[in-house]
C-alpha cells in the first residue's frame, strides 16, 4: 500500500488523518507546530519536515489554515517540492485561492508531479466523522487515483473541473454561509426584538423553506451563548477576501460578500477574529439591544 503523507494537523487535519489510519492507510505525518503522538499511537509514522514528507511518500495530503502556509509548506525552503518524486500527486484540502493553486500547480508539473484541489465543507464535526464534503480540481486520472483516499474522510467527493475549479466552488460555498449567517442573524434579531422565544422560531422555521443547514446549526449555539469556532471569523475573511480578488479577476461584482466582509473585519478589531463565524448575530444585537439567547 502507497504511503500517505499528511501534512498539517490542526483541528481539521488531526481528525481527517485518523480517519484514514482507521481505514487502514499507512500515513507519514509533519506539522511545524503540532504534536503528532496520538497519530503515532495509532500507527502513523512521524516526519522531520515537509521534504521528509514528500521523499518518503507517493501520496501528499496539506491541510493547513491558509494559501501562505500552503505555499510555504509545498515552495518553501525544506518544503515538499524539494524531496518529491516523479509522479507523486500533492492534495491539498485547504481553502486556498485559485491563483495560488495554479502557481504550486505549475511547478510541481516542471518536477513530474502532478498537484490537485480538494478544499472541503462541513467543519470539524464532519471532519472528526468523516463526512465532509471534498470538491476537487484537477485532472480526471489523477482525480481517480486519489478519490478511494479522499472518501476515507468525506462521504462526498465531486470532481467540478481542471485545477483551481475546486478552490472556485469552495469559495462559492463560503459566499452562501457568510450569508446565510446574516440572514438568520437578521430574522432572529427581527422575531426576538418582538418578544417571541428563539426557540419557538427555530422549531417554526426549520421545516420550511427558510430553513437552512446554517440555521439548524448555527442559531442552537447562539442561544446557548457558545461562539466557540467550528469555523472562525479568521478563516471566513480569508475566504471571503479570496472571493473578492477572485470576482475581480473574472469581473464580477459580489456586493453582499463586500458587505458581509466588512462586518467580519469589524469583529475582528473587536477582538473577536477566533470566535465563530456565527458570532455576526452580535453585530446585529448591540445595534438592536437585545441577544437571542434561551
Amino acid at each position: 500500500m502507497a504511503i500517505i503523507g499528511f501534512v498539517g494537523l490542526g483541528n481539521m487535519g488531526r481528525p481527517m488523518a485518523k480517519n484514514l489510519i482507521k481505514a487502514g492507510y499507512k500515513l507519514l505525518v509533519y506539522d511545524k507546530f503540532a504534536k503528532s503522538d496520538d497519530l503515532v499511537s495509532l500507527g502513523a509514522e512521524r516526519a522531520v519536515s515537509n521534504k521528509d514528507v514528500s521523499s518518503k511518500s507517493e501520496i501528499i495530503i496539506t491541510m493547513l489554515p491558509n494559501s501562505l502556509q500552503v505555499k510555504e509548506a509545498i515552495l518553501g525552503a525544506g518544503g515538499v517540492a524539494e524531496g518529491i518524486k516523479r509522479g507523486t500527486v500533492v492534495v491539498d484540502m485547504s481553502s486556498i485561492s485559485p491563483e495560488t493553486c495554479l502557481e504550486i500547480g505549475a511547478v510541481l508539473e516542471k518536477k513530474n508531479a502532478f498537484f490537485i484541489d480538494a478544499p472541503v465543507s462541513g467543519g470539524e464535526q464532519k471532519a472528526i466523522d468523516g463526512t465532509l464534503e471534498i470538491t476537487v480540481g484537477g485532472d480526471k486520472a489523477t482525480f481517480e487515483k486519489v478519490k478511494p483516499i479522499l472518501l476515507g474522510m468525506g462521504s462526498q467527493v465531486i470532481l467540478v473541473g481542471g485545477l483551481g475549479a475546486g478552490s472556485i466552488v469552495k469559495l462559492a460555498n463560503q459566499i452562501i454561509v457568510a450569508i446565510n449567517i446574516a440572514a438568520v442573524s437578521e430574522a432572529f434579531i427581527l422575531t426576538t426584538k418582538a418578544g417571541i422565544d428563539p426557540q419557538l422560531v427555530l422549531d417554526s422555521l426549520k421545516g420550511g423553506l427558510g430553513g437552512s443547514e446554517v440555521m439548524n446549526a448555527k442559531i442552537p449555539m447562539i442561544l446557548d451563548g457558545n461562539f466557540k469556532a467550528g469555523y472562525s471569523i479568521e478563516n471566513h475573511i480569508q475566504d471571503l477576501q479570496n472571493a473578492l480578488d477572485a470576482a475581480c479577476n473574472l469581473d464580477v461584482l459580489l456586493p453582499l460578500t463586500e458587505a458581509l466582509l466588512k462586518m467580519m473585519q469589524e469583529l475582528r478589531i473587536d477582538g473577536m477574529a477566533a470566535n465563530d463565524h456565527s458570532t455576526i448575530i452580535r453585530i446585529y444585537e448591540k445595534i438592536a439591544g437585545v441577544e437571542v439567547r434561551k
